[in-house]
Parts: structure tokens; C-alpha cells; sequence
């Protein structure tokens, strides 16, 4: 079933939002799709690639992969003016390869397709905002445009989430405002993201985060999937 966190006042405000709903924006992977990337091994990877370039990786290994990139072309910038831009190419080829990679063992979790054509016939526009690369988002979903109105991956971007351009730039193709827009997502990176932009934050319970996790993060509702929402934003609109 879903929880609906908020009580009182901003419980009403929040089913206001739901009945006005014009466009949905998902994540990909561990939303819609299963994706097996090891992400503890490719920051290992990133790091180990860093410091066979001459610089100290200290201090970066808390930061997500793609942020651990910038900062060691950032240190690489200083330390050796001119080998930036070779590093970043290959670090970031690195990511990719682990990304198609895990893509093809990837599946897209069920009942997503019949969803997103029931939010389509329902006059709800539809995108993914996903730091993925575009190939091993098709690699997962070949169809996906037929499916979705807009998919920002991180080549269609030059700052990816949890930075607010990379929202931003997704509603903007849509031309939905943020009030009448949410975000679905398994990360808290995706509800904090929701919150900073004023987009509705919906959490789902397939991938990264528990519903502890995500209420903690900003999550104004929270779906065992995301394949259940239309049903959920059916009975909301009833209440």
C-alpha cells in the first residue's frame, strides 16, 4: 500500500498537487530498470585510474562517481595543466563501460510499459532524469522513446542530479512548471532533488533506499513501485 507521509494540512495540500499532476519524471535505474552495477568497484576504479595519473585520490572517495571525476580533473588541472582533459575522457569511458556492461543483464522491472502509456492516455507527460549514460539506458530499454516524451541522461546535460539544472532542463522540455510536476525515485538523492526544485517527491521501494531513508530525505509519499503510481494517482484523484 502507499504512505502518504504528511498529516493534517499539508496532507491536503499534498492531494491538491496530486489531482493537478501534468507531468511525471523518473529515475532509471533501480526505478524503472534493474541495473547490477558495482558501484563500490568503479569508484575503486575511478580512484585507482586517478592515482596512476600522479595525483592523491585523498579525500574523494566519499563523493559520487561522476563528482570524484571533476574533482580529480580539477586536482590534475593544477598539478599538471594540460592532462585534464585526457584524464577525464578516460575516466568517464571507464564509467561507461561498466554501465553498458551491467546494461546487458539489465531488465525493466514489470508492468513499467503499460504504466507509462496509462499516464499518457490519462494526459500526463512523461520523462527520465538519469545520471546513465544514454547507451546502457537503451541497451535496457530500446523502446524507451516511445514511451517517454523526454530522456535527459547525462549527455544531454552539463550538470547532472542531484544538481537542480538537470531537473530543470527535463521540466523546461516538457514545459511543465515544477507545481505540477513530481519526481519518482528510489534514491534520497532523488527526493532532495524533488524538494530543491518543487517538484512532488515520490519515493519507490525497488532499489537503493528503504522508506525510512527516503522520508528522511524529503519523500511526500512512498510506492512499493513505481509501476503501482497510476493506480495510486487514480485513488488520490477519488478521495
Amino acid at each position: 500500500m502507499p504512505n502518504i507521509l504528511p498529516e493534517g494540512d499539508k496532507k491536503t495540500s499534498l492531494r491538491d498537487s496530486i489531482r493537478n499532476l501534468k507531468a511525471v519524471v523518473f529515475d532509471f535505474d533501480g526505478t524503472i530498470a534493474g541495473l547490477t552495477i558495482d558501484f563500490a568497484e568503479m569508484r575503486r576504479r575511478v580512484l585507482e585510474h586517478l592515482r596512476g595519473s600522479g595525483v592523491n585520490p585523498d579525500g574523494l572517495a566519499r563523493l559520487y562517481v561522476l563528482e570524484m571525476i571533476a574533482a580529480g580533473k580539477e586536482r590534475i588541472g593544477r598539478f599538471f595543466p594540460g592532462k585534464e582533459t585526457k584524464y577525464e575522457r578516460e575516466a568517464l569511458a571507464l564509467v561507461r563501460e561498466m554501465e553498458v556492461s551491467a546494461a546487458q543483464s539489465g531488465h525493466l522491472f514489470s508492468g513499467i510499459r503499460d504504466a507509462l502509456s496509462q499516464l499518457r492516455s490519462q494526459g500526463r507527460r512523461t520523462a527520465v532524469v538519469t545520471r546513465n549514460c544514454r547507451e546502457a539506458v537503451t541497451a535496457v530499454f530500446p523502446d524507451i522513446d516511445a514511451f517517454m516524451d523526454v530522456v535527459m541522461t547525462r549527455d544531454d546535460t552539463p550538470l547532472v542530479k542531484p544538481h537542480p539544472v538537470h531537473l530543470h532542463r527535463a521540466l523546461a522540455a516538457l514545459a511543465s512548471p515544477a507545481p505540477a510536476a513530481a519526481m519518482v525515485g528510489d534514491h534520497g538523492m532523488d527526493m532532495i532533488l524533488a524538494r530543491d526544485v518543487g517538484v512532488l517527491a515520490i519515493g519507490v521501494l525497488t532499489g537503493h533506499d528503504t522508506a525510512r531513508e527516503l522520508e528522511a530525505a524529503g519523500a511526500e509519499v512512498i510506492l512499493p513501485s513505481a509501476s503501482e503510481l497510476v493506480g495510486f494517482l487514480s485513488s488520490s484523484r477519488g478521495r
